[in-house]
């Protein structure tokens, strides 16, 4: 099981750990909340058989599991011993943040069922004070909004990573309307038009004689490198935003020629720079 990394995400109750795996499973984790130490072992069998599928957990654990949790720092240094890579995000907060925020969401204390708030917080630091001392890292969040909580987390656990967008290229006809599920619209009417060549108007823009016609020409190459300059520059902002679909819709007049070219022709452009995960869609030609 050595091939499977494990993050175990933990810190005081109201520290943003919901929110941490949130943006771990965007990042491509496996992600499993309040888990019962004595199922992490069976958890551990199943990514091995999974292999690739199940590569990287992200375990949430806290004193919900009161009784379980003095047995995790065994189970945690047996994971260790066996040399599966591990590591751990302990989040902190001052007090008084943690109050006002139990204040604001009228929720109460897992280890205050019947003491105020502070009480629940003061028993709740003495009890992870071991767990905190072993910590990978520890990231206060006192005065992080969720948004830079969600960027601190992808700066540590998420190097650029192009396949957790799926980029569908749809190319399309403007006669026939706008695609509702555009997010980019590229208008490709300016481009020369195989259309009004004879030996070329039956056929689309799959051929490989029409798709050399219209990218042989000048303006359909200087299109393309700035174009590939703005997608290049564009897609790790949309990824760091945490987007994980886009459509990117090609038109032309008939949506037959020009655009089905170029909509080939970025989806090549896209895998060559990294982006594996894409679909290539021609609305106006029937498959």
């Amino acid at each position: 099981m050595t091939k499977t990394k494990i993050v175990i995400v933990t810190g005081l109750s109201g520290s943003g750990k919901s929110t941490v795996a949130r943006t771990l499973e965007d990042s491509g984790f496996f992600c499993v909340d309040n888990l019962p130490v004595d199922l992490l072992p069976k958890l551990l069998e199943l990514a091995d058989s999974l292999g690739g599928d199940l590569s990287r957990l992200a375990l949430v654990i806290d004193l919900r599991q009161r009784k379980f949790f003095p047995r995790y720092s065994e189970i945690l240094k047996s994971l260790d011993d066996s040399g599966i890579p591990l590591e751990i995000l302990f989040l902190d907060c001052r007090d008084e943040v943690l109050v006002r925020r139990y204040s604001e969401t009228r929720r109460q204390h897992p280890l205050a069922p019947t003491g105020t708030v502070m009480d629940g917080i003061k028993r709740e630091r003495r009890e992870l004070e071991e767990i905190k001392k072993k910590a990978d890292w520890v990231i206060d969040t006192s005065d992080m909004s969720v948004h830079q909580l969600r960027e601190e987390i992808k700066k540590i656990f998420e190097s650029f990573r192009s396949d957790v967008l799926k980029i569908l290229i749809n190319s399309f006809g403007f006669g026939k309307g706008l695609p509702l599920e555009s997010d980019l619209v590229l208008d490709v009417r300016f481009l020369p038009n195989p259309y009004f060549e004879e030996n070329l108007k039956p056929k689309d823009g799959r051929d490989q004689e029409v798709a050399e016609w219209v990218l042989g020409h000048e303006t359909t190459k200087k299109f393309l490198q700035r174009l590939e300059e703005m997608l290049v520059f564009l897609l790790p902002l949309y990824i760091r935003e945490g987007k994980q679909y886009l459509t990117i819709s090609i038109g032309c007049t008939g949506g037959r020629h020009r655009s089905v070219v170029i909509a080939e022709h970025i989806a090549r452009l896209l895998e060559r720079n990294g982006y594996k995960s894409m679909e290539v869609r021609h609305r106006e030609i029937a498959t």
